[in-house]
């Protein structure tokens, strides 16, 4: 399937079937700014779910935290975003685009009367580069001209340095120990694209490791297989993940190592996940900026130390899109195509379709008081609409791995039919077992 065709079908599925929708859509949409459905926000919501439990639930040496978005404006000087968080950008004078400097799609030097734009094809009208910040501006106080400069966060993690002193001693963790935290940045980022891949508005979930110095390769290495595996552990296919190793001229300023997690989009390998050695740089710049000793002090070894962080920092959007991606397949079936969205059932945003296979005989009544019980446990879905081969395509589009349905031999034996959406086999299950049925298959997944 080609590139452009696949994505295409994605983001049509995704409004069709009520994944994500464009934000304002109906005052002709923001650029770069997406608004989660009925699917896609359950769909999202398991992706953090997952993370969190793996992270701060299963673990005994990771607490949570939800940091507030605006912080005090030094966080972002110490941090080094005022001054560093820059991209170079230029402009095309005929059609009025921007790109980055470095776009490998403009041809000849930019500013340069060789430089040709890559959209309108004009040649001398890309001005040349100047630095564009990425964080959003705004201020705090009631006149905007008396009010202190506040930014929306550009990523979650400073949030957790700062406060770092005060879940050490509020959950009486020792080093090592990890901070986890899902929540929203702003990146007013200069060549966003490829749907929910790269937007302005997005959400994280990071969790720093602080470790004792001279550990901290050790621990950086343990994390990047733990990390890998989760990412399998959601159904992802494992041969369209990678490793990417940051070489000298691409590793930021504060880390000692980096790695990332990629995934074979249609559009190209893409990051979906950074682990980072962060060396002790950002306790270091918030001790000498905030003026506050940020060292930990080891009783056991009688030695006090700045401690060092591992990270570990994915993007519950791009994991979102990385499911959407690895999970969509057409299938020809009896001369007709077949959409599936092939979820892990653990992961899928409707765990069953309910139907009754006609509207009498007391199967909507049955079929009812079924999709009562369950959507007390999983999200469920009531249809009667069509016919019963439409339904199940509605579902398979929708990535739901179950379809119940209330036939003619339900009242008698109190028995309903349960179709597999991969396999598309059907069996017949008590309907006093249907929780027990759907729970186990979605646990065991």
């Amino acid at each position: 399937m080609a590139e452009n065709t696949l994505m295409e079908k994605l983001v049509s599925l995704a409004k069709r079937r009520g994944f994500v929708f464009q934000s304002s859509e109906i005052y002709g949409g923001l650029g770069s700014v997406w608004d989660y459905g009925p699917l896609g926000v359950e769909l999202k919501k398991n992706v953090k779910d997952r993370w969190w439990r793996a992270m701060v639930h299963a673990r005994d040496d990771i607490e949570g935290l939800d940091a507030a978005i605006l912080m005090h404006p030094r966080v972002w000087e110490a941090s080094g975003h005022v001054a560093g968080f820059t991209d170079p950008l230029v402009d095309c004078k005929q059609c009025k685009n921007r790109f980055r400097a470095d776009d490998k799609r403009i041809k000849g030097t930019p500013g340069q009367p060789d430089a040709q734009c890559p959209v309108c094809g004009s040649k001398g009208t890309l001005t040349e580069p100047r630095l564009f910040n990425l964080m959003f501006k705004t201020f705090m106080g009631p006149v905007e001209e008396q009010a202190a400069i506040v930014y929306l966060r550009p990523e979650t993690a400073q949030g957790i340095y700062v406060n770092y002193q005060n879940v050490l001693n509020s959950s009486r963790q020792r080093v090592p120990f990890g901070i986890a935290q899902i929540g929203k940045a702003f990146r007013n980022e200069i060549t966003p694209g490829n749907f929910i891949f790269r937007t302005r508005e997005f959400e994280q979930m990071e969790m720093q490791f602080f470790v004792k110095p001279g550990t901290d390769m050790e621990w950086f290495e343990r994390w990047r297989e733990w990390r890998m595996d989760w990412h399998k552990s959601i159904g992802l296919t494992p041969a369209k993940l990678r490793w990417h190793a940051h070489g000298p001229g691409e590793l930021a300023h504060y880390a000692k190592a980096a790695f990332d997690i990629e995934y074979e989009f249609p559009f190209g390998w893409q990051e979906i996940e950074g682990v980072h050695n962060r060396s002790d740089f950002d306790l270091g710049r918030h001790q000498e900026y905030s003026g506050k000793k940020l060292e930990y002090f080891d009783q056991a070894a009688n030695e006090r130390y700045l401690p060092y962080i591992v990270e570990t920092s994915a993007g519950a959007d791009r994991v979102t899109l990385t499911l959407m991606a690895d999970a969509y397949r057409e299938e020809n079936v009896e001369g007709e195509t077949r959409v599936v969205l092939g979820f892990d059932p653990g992961i899928a945003p409707i765990k069953a379709g309910v139907f009754p296979l006609v509207k009498k005989d007391g199967m909507p009544e049955i079929a009812d008081r079924i999709y009562h019980d369950l959507k007390k446990q999983f999200p469920v879905f009531y249809d009667d609409s069509g016919a019963i081969g439409r339904r199940y395509r509605r579902m398979d589009e929708a990535g739901t791995p179950f379809c119940i349905t209330v036939d003619g031999e339900t009242a008698a034996g109190q028995t309903v039919t349960i179709r597999a959406r991969d396999a598309m086999t059907q069996e017949r299950v008590a309907i006093a077992q249907l929780g027990e049925y759907i729970g186990s298959r979605i646990r065991g997944a």
